[in-house]
């Protein structure tokens, strides 16, 4: 009996021993798989965030290059790209997962937005400038053909002529815009959140010019929102080789002295979404006044 039960434990034995090795296996390989996919994990997310660091990078370069280039020192430039440098410094600091991930890449498109808004005002304001030195160095030609033209009053006159051309244009001043909710009675309430707005209201005041010329004035006001659509009637005019698409007109009568100008623009829901916009007011082609206001 005893030489019959030896073997049976040794059989017992072998058995346990392999159930044991298959498990070890198993977890052994359980452990593997994981440890694989943690790593895989780990390179995707780094990936990920190199992408994220390469457009925030390439950003801060867009807004170098502009504010090079540009005349017109626009500190709204500069407040975008240190907001963008302070994000990739947080971006390549962080410990990164998805929620983490999807909020940077939010943040990004945003970013996106606002540069078009900044950069499509960056060259209005460089346009302007270069306006305004075209105009000073007529006014110092005008001045120096002056002092050394003596002896013609033909010529004398025809400088004076465009000199006061140029001094009779009206200016527009203090541009305020902001949304709106237009109630049913009529009665109307600012608001800074664009889910609520009704509709843009936009305020400028006409200068006042005595050597102007009194009479009506035709004004175009054009809205452009964070996606780069143009707010309200989109309507188009030309002006010789210029062309102009605008959200609203208003016609005023201008009596050389200071006038306040007022006007609702309406717009599609889908058209009043959060970020900024532009506002310009034009008489003819010729850019009046500028600004920008956010909406939340």
């Amino acid at each position: 009996m005893t030489t019959d039960s030896n073997p049976t434990k040794f059989k017992v034995f072998i058995g346990l021993l392999i159930v044991l090795l298959l498990a070890l296996g198993a977890y052994t390989y359980n452990l593997f798989t994981e440890n694989q996919d943690s790593k895989n994990s780990a390179i995707k997310l780094e990936s990920e965030k190199q992408g994220i660091e390469d457009e925030l990078e390439e950003l801060i370069a867009n807004y170098e290059k502009v504010i090079e280039d540009n005349a017109v020192k626009d500190d709204d430039l500069y407040e975008a790209k240190t907001r963008i440098e302070t994000l990739l410094a947080d971006v390549k600091k962080a410990k990164l997962n998805e929620g983490v991930l999807k909020r940077y890449r939010a943040e990004i498109d945003n970013l996106k937005q606002e540069r078009v808004v900044l950069f499509r005002k960056a060259d209005s304001l460089e346009r302007m400038n270069t306006d305004l030195l075209a105009q000073r160095d007529s006014t110092n030609n005008v001045l120096s053909n002056t002092y050394k033209v003596v002896d013609s009053i033909n010529q004398s006159n025809t400088i004076l002529s465009e000199t006061l051309k140029s001094g009779a244009m009206v200016k527009a001043i203090n541009l305020v815009s902001d949304g709106v909710i237009v109630r049913n009675s009529g009665k109307i309430v600012e608001t800074h959140r664009a889910s609520r707005a009704d509709k843009l209201r936009t305020c400028f005041t006409l200068a006042p010019n005595a050597i102007a010329e009194s009479g009506d004035m035709l004004l175009y006001i054009q809205v452009i929102n964070p996606e780069n659509n143009i707010l309200g009637d989109k309507t188009n005019v030309t002006f010789g080789k210029e062309k102009l698409t605008y959200s609203t007109s208003v016609k005023v009568f201008y009596e050389k002295d200071a006038l306040d100008v007022c006007s609702l623009i309406s717009a599609d829901e889908d058209d009043l979404v959060k970020g900024r916009y532009v506002i310009n007011i034009f008489e003819d082609a010729r850019l009046l006044v500028s600004n920008l206001i956010e909406l939340k």
